[in-house]
């Protein structure tokens, strides 16, 4: 008898506690239908007022404002309490954050009133100048939901407030960088996320060029007002010329994560008209560094080609740009200016000129410190002594044979040693694990010497396929293309 008393208390004790968890969740569903009904009625009865902050403007633009209340909304615990939401990976892959789903709605409060945004996925809509065969863009948009009453007092210290704090996230540098590309000729730009991890500390350059390039470009961050002062947009443009290889789309890189600003990579050839270039450059963002890589190369092939000079002339420096281009880095790369007309690279269109050489001794141990984690080597005088005497490669050349040697660095030495003695000036020959001189190298020729290249064989095989290529791609024996920006 004790027993079943036992059990049947445990379950009157168990039903009394699952009726009351019942009448909780039902509390808490009526509750919140409760809530959204009295939204509905508030609604009906214009107790609120809706404000629209859109993507793109009626033009097509980019509006500045919506990309600071991204920022904003983003950062607000109350996130966590919306229905839906995307859980994404931001610059740091380990960091995963949330973003308001489309459609949905958080809530936020600010000097004692409750708003709500929503976000709204619009319709299509044709973008301007367009005819019925080309594709449409679809709009997004953020709408603020505020009490009428409170409007008045709180709208305007509120945007600031939501000013201030996307411009403090953004000077943390925990904004995640785009790389937008004009993928196609309907003059729209198409991004993905720049995770490029060239820094200036990894470039290969000069250490005094390197000093004075950072002392500029932290001196333009500081200078809006200065600039402003003189009557001239917020900008700056740096030519960046060398050889193939030589380093310049990293560098832009580099810029970008220093800077921590957008990159917007103009592919010339994809542009019909010089009208459709100014509207690229119309819908670039503040904090961005637009680049035309290849200049000469593309001046050189008059043929099939949409933009003009004219066209780029005013691109860097027309009236177009000195109103559209505030705060912008603009970047032009060329294998070589002395075939390019002085007028395009006149001071005011160009600021800053950066050579990019082939590699010397001092950029060959940076780039040993970076690869191979070598500050010093018996080998380095016979190095040295071989860029005195003439011999030169570009740093990408040098890379590839440090990476592809990684595992020993005596043997990484012993290849670019062996490049350099090989052709003259060592362009492109790439004959990795030979003797160099009386040498030995530390492993016989059937040595593993990276992933997936199983002996000395196999790396001359690769890198005769990698002149080929630059050979096919150049057109002429003595340059090559520039590495695209990725």
């Amino acid at each position: 008898m004790r027993l079943l008393a036992m059990i049947l208390f445990n379950l009157l004790f168990l039903l009394t506690l699952a009726l009351v968890v019942l009448l909780s969740i039902r509390a808490m569903v009526l509750e919140t239908a409760i809530k959204k009904l009295w939204r509905i009625i508030q609604d009906w009865f214009h107790v609120y007022q809706f404000l629209k902050v859109p993507e793109l403007n009626e033009t097509m633009q980019h509006n500045h404002l919506y990309r600071k209340v991204s920022l904003y909304l983003h950062s607000l615990p109350s996130i966590e309490d919306s229905d839906f939401a995307h859980l994404i990976t931001v610059k740091k892959q380990n960091d995963i954050v949330l973003c308001l789903g489309p459609n949905q709605t958080i809530e936020d409060r600010f000097l004692g009133a409750t708003v709500f945004w929503f976000n709204e996925t619009g319709d299509e809509r044709p973008e301007p100048n367009s005819t019925s065969t080309r594709t449409r863009a679809r709009t997004r948009t953020f709408v603020l939901k505020i009490r009428k009453v409170d409007k008045r007092r709180i709208l305007r210290p509120y945007l600031q407030h939501i000013h201030a704090v996307a411009d403090e996230i953004e000077q943390q540098g925990n904004r995640d960088l785009r790389l937008y590309m004009n993928a196609d000729s309907f003059g729209r730009w198409r991004s993905i996320p720049f995770t490029h991890p060239s820094t200036l500390d990894t470039i290969a350059m000069e250490p005094d060029l390197k000093n004075r390039v950072k002392t500029d470009l932290e001196s333009f961050l500081k200078a809006k007002q200065y600039y402003h002062r003189l009557g001239r947009a917020w900008k700056r443009s740096f030519l960046l010329y060398g050889p193939s290889g030589t380093g310049k789309s990293s560098f832009v890189a580099a810029m970008a994560n220093f800077l921590c600003y957008d990159v917007y990579d103009v592919d010339l050839s994809k542009v019909p008209s010089d009208s459709d270039l100014k509207f690229l450059l119309l819908q670039t963002t503040p904090k961005s560094i637009v680049v035309i890589e290849d200049l000469d190369r593309f001046l050189a092939e008059k043929s099939n080609r949409g933009v003009s000079l004219s066209g780029i002339l005013n691109f860097m420096d027309g009236i177009l740009s000195s109103c559209c281009g505030e705060e912008r880095v603009m970047v032009f790369t060329m294998n070589s200016k002395d075939h390019v007309d002085p007028n395009l690279l006149r001071p005011g269109r160009v600021d800053v000129h950066i050579h990019f050489p082939l590699c010397d001794f001092s950029a060959f141990k940076t780039l040993a410190s970076s690869y191979l984690g070598v500050k010093d080597h018996k080998l380095f005088p016979q190095v040295q002594e071989i860029f005195q005497n003439g011999a030169s490669l570009s740093p990408a050349e040098i890379g590839e044979l440090m990476i592809a040697n990684r595992n020993s660095p005596s043997r990484a030495i012993k290849s670019v040693i062996t490049a350099l003695q090989t052709d003259g000036d060592g362009r492109g020959c790439g004959m990795i694990g030979r003797r160099t001189g009386d040498d030995v190298l530390d492993e016989p020729d059937d040595v593993l010497c990276g992933e997936g290249l199983h002996s000395v064989k196999d790396l001359r095989k690769m890198h005769g396929f990698f002149r080929l290529r630059v050979a096919r791609r150049s057109p002429s024996s003595n340059s090559s293309l520039a590495s695209p920006l990725r």
